[in-house]
């Protein structure tokens, strides 16, 4: 039996996203790039998401690897992104990357803010 990752320890990405993710970075051409997961005040609800790819470490950053790609979240984001899990969305209606956060005790119409 392996090991599962408790769903509370952090941010998941899943196997689409990372797939998603693993193609961007070697369009880019780039290694040494993660993705990193930030929560920065603003949005209609006081807090939005921000995922952009990274070479910096910042003091107290949690990594964690999923199938080769690295996702950090800075110290002051990561309690509020323990659960949450990023998908990789392809449909007609849309195309993009998804957080579901059972923190996010409310958001706004305009799907990127939570407090």
């Amino acid at each position: 039996m392996s090991a599962e990752v408790s769903t509370t320890d952090g941010v998941v990405l899943s196997d689409t996203a990372a797939s998603k993710v693993k193609a961007l970075l070697e369009q880019e051409g780039r290694d040494d790039l993660r993705l990193r997961i930030a929560v920065q005040p603003g949005g209609c609800s006081g807090l939005r998401y921000q995922l952009y790819f990274d070479d910096r470490s910042l003091d107290g950053d949690v990594l964690k690897n999923f199938g080769g790609v690295e996702v950090v979240t800075d110290k002051m984001s990561s309690p509020y992104l323990m659960g949450a899990t990023i998908d990789f969305v392809d449909t007609i209606e849309k195309q993009g990357f998804t957080i579901d956060n059972p923190n996010a005790s409310g958001s706004c119409a305009c799907g990127d803010s939570f407090h």
